[in-house]
């Protein structure tokens, strides 16, 4: 009920009433000090901030509830399937990388591995570069365009042979106490994956189909 209330008490609030002076993250700091990483520039100890992966303190239990979660509604969905759909759920268990899915002749019959390396290596250098990926970048440009792609892990890959269309799934679990999380979570996910829909495999493979879905899930982790 102080979720929903908006009262919980995190840092940020507790200092909002003048009960605290801090509003650094408890359980980051807690959590690196663990490690015996830095404790200093720790982000603010919000509501939203503690229900994220982003939270060192919290990003193995979010990660958990994330995966629960996703593999319910994925199996879901692969058992509703009717007799003659044409569609093939991949990797229901476990996220794969696009490196290991492109080791399966099903994969390699859409595009060769030579030709999306090509296509992925040319196009990810529009893409900019992250600050925290900077360092990795200027110390090999072209390894580091041609890895972001084949590292990337969608939730959930469905192919569909005969119609020469591949979905990528993608799903999000958030706080939906920012009354405009479903667009930003929305806005995440494509820009997760953009590089694979939008560039590399219609680029290298034109006469295919490619689509994204996302799936949001706004809530609490209890």
């Amino acid at each position: 009920m102080m979720a929903i209330a908006g009262i919980i008490p995190v840092a940020k609030w507790l200092a909002k009433i003048k009960q605290r002076s801090d509003v650094s993250c408890r359980l980051y700091k807690g959590a690196r000090e663990q490690r015996g990483a830095s404790t200093e520039n720790l982000p603010e100890e919000t509501y939203g901030h503690i229900n994220s992966a982003f939270c060192d303190g919290m990003a193995t239990t979010i990660t958990a509830a994330h995966h629960f979660i996703w593999r319910h509604l994925y199996a879901s969905m692969q058992a509703a399937q009717t007799p003659t759909s044409k569609l093939r759920f991949v990797t229901p268990d476990k996220e794969s990388s696009m490196s290991t899915l492109w080791q399966e002749e099903e994969f390699k019959q859409i595009c060769s591995r030579e030709l999306l390396t090509k296509k992925a290596a040319d196009v990810n250098k529009t893409i900019a570069v992250k600050e925290h990926e900077r360092e990795r970048y200027d110390f090999d440009p072209t390894m580091f365009c041609e890895n972001r792609f084949w590292n990337r892990r969608p939730d959930g890959i469905v192919i569909n042979n005969y119609h020469r269309t591949l979905y990528i799934l993608e799903f999000k679990l958030s706080s939906d106490r920012n009354k405009d999380f479903l667009r930003v979570k929305e806005d995440e996910a494509n820009e997760q994956h953009r590089s694979i829909i939008e560039a590399v495999l219609r680029a290298a493979a034109p006469e295919w189909t490619f689509e994204q879905i996302n799936f949001v899930q706004g809530g609490v982790v209890q």
